[in-house]
């Protein structure tokens, strides 16, 4: 006879070799908890944070101290976005540092998303040049495009005034400051909203493909960005993967951070001019520019299944975690 301890255990009792994820024991439904982030967010950061911005400075905010107006719109991100996304994370979770994925990646994996954030910045570029183009294509010959795309050109005004006085420096302080408010703090703010608690949400309760793609729609939407809209939505899409795959938050941190920096050194070396008005081409030229769109579709798409085949080589540890 053998004893117990002799025994070979049963197929369910052999340990995994993977190490397991901490077990998360939500206090209400995850996609409820998803869902109320998602409204209170909005109402604190996007309504609460107008109120007060306006209450502070009034409606003349092209003329009141830039600075100012700077560290506001900071202050406002960390206190109610991040702040907020913490302490739901905290009352619905109780485990925070599983729920924001605050876990550090190997530099290879920091390393391979950035190669894919090349490759998809000047895809993203077409895609708003196309976007563009169609638009104004269809309110030559509508009279109803021709008021949505009146209506677009407003929101889009006040979206590029406000960012412009943002974006404005005189000198290297300013320049240090501009980047901190614009890159720094939303890419931190923001990921550990999205990527963290409203994605990972969404997650325990819907397949991670549409986690993913639901929290994506939101990030596109939460920015107000009518012509960036859709470009928005696809480099969330980036973003989410790059959360799922790598369980941390610090991957789509990094990846925002470089995003919104280039932008912003961009705008420092172009100005606005360049950056935002985008010329529309004869319709002869567009041809060209949708061949270069499939193109560089095609491109990010044969590296993302690499990506995602290939992922465990560049982890410290041999696990992969597969979309389903």
């Amino acid at each position: 006879m053998t004893n117990d301890q002799d025994r070979l255990p049963d197929n369910n009792e052999i340990p995994d070799p993977i190490e397991e994820k901490p077990k998360l024991n939500p206090a209400i439904s995850p996609l409820s908890a998803g869902i109320f982030g998602l409204i209170a967010i909005f109402f604190l950061y996007q309504i609460g944070g107008s109120l007060i911005t306006l209450i502070i400075f009034g409606f003349d905010l092209e003329n009141v101290d830039v600075n100012a107006l700077r560290l506001m719109t900071m202050a406002g991100q960390l206190l109610l976005i991040l702040v907020p996304s913490l302490i739901f994370a905290k009352l619905v979770y109780q485990d925070v540092t599983t729920v924001i994925r605050a876990k550090l990646p190997s530099i290879k994996e920091i390393l391979i998303f950035v190669v894919g954030l090349i490759i998809i910045t000047p895809l993203l570029q077409e895609i708003i040049f196309i976007q563009k183009f169609i638009l104004e294509s269809l309110a030559e010959n509508s009279a109803l495009f021709e008021k949505i795309k009146l209506l677009l050109d407003e929101l889009d005004k006040i979206v590029e005034s406000t960012y412009s006085n943002i974006l404005s420096a005189g000198n290297v302080f300013e320049m240090f400051l501009v980047i901190i408010v614009v890159a720094v703090v939303p890419a931190l703010c923001e990921e550990v909203f999205f990527r963290g608690f409203i994605q990972k949400s969404f997650e325990l309760q819907l397949k991670p493909v549409w986690a993913i793609l639901v929290t994506s729609l939101f990030f596109g939407v939460y920015h107000f960005n009518p012509f960036g809209l859709v470009a928005l939505v696809i480099l969330g899409l980036y973003f989410g993967y790059a959360a799922y795959k790598s369980e941390s938050i610090v991957v789509p941190i990094v990846l925002h951070f470089l995003n919104n920096f280039v932008a912003v050194i961009a705008f420092f070396v172009f100005g606005n001019e360049d950056l935002d008005k985008i010329e529309v081409v004869e319709s002869l030229g567009i041809g060209e520019h949708i061949i270069t769109t499939i193109i560089m579709a095609a491109v990010l798409g044969g590296f993302m299944y690499y990506l995602h085949k290939n992922y465990f080589k560049f982890q410290n540890k041999e696990v992969s975690h597969d979309l389903p």
